[in-house]
């Protein structure tokens, strides 16, 4: 009835990061001769400094965008698999009779927070979506649970 997998946003791709540290790296590098030429050789070691420590906040940053979830609702199950960026599954299957769609919404920003709520229990879903995003997965979803609930439609053919 419903699939959907999420995933984390990443603005800036392939082409965009070696642009990016190539321009980084480039100014780092004429910095440090400047400064060399100048006779402050110690500073000069301080502009590679730099440039390694943007690469590795990127690929870290690129590492966390392996992260992703599952929801998958079928007429007698809803499941949810959030996969964490270094492979740990967790896995949720809940009756999508019982289960409802909450919103934490915030006027000027929009929808803040979505979890699912069944038996008192909330389970926190799509957190790194965006508010427009997170609108248009809650609506989705909730016309899901809701046919979910009205059960199979039989034709009248039978």
């Amino acid at each position: 009835m419903f699939s959907a997998v999420l995933t984390p946003h990443r603005s800036l791709g392939r082409t965009g990061f070696l642009a990016v540290m190539l321009a980084i790296g480039g100014i780092s590098f004429a910095s440090g001769v400047f400064f060399i030429l100048l006779g402050a050789w110690p500073v000069g070691g301080f502009f590679g400094l730099d440039v390694l420590l943007v690469y590795w906040a990127f690929r870290l940053n690129y590492h966390s965008a392996r992260a992703y979830e599952e929801v998958i609702v079928t007429p007698s199950e809803l499941t949810v698999r959030k996969v964490s960026h270094r492979g740990k599954v967790s896995q949720w299957t809940l009756n999508p009779v019982w289960v409802r769609l909450h919103r934490e919404t915030d006027e000027e920003f929009g929808i803040q927070r979505l979890y699912l709520v069944s038996h008192g229990r909330e389970l926190t879903i799509a957190g790194f979506l965006g508010p427009k995003e997170k609108l248009s997965f809650a609506a989705a979803l909730s016309a899901a649970l809701g046919e979910a609930r009205r059960g199979p439609i039989r034709s009248g053919l039978e």
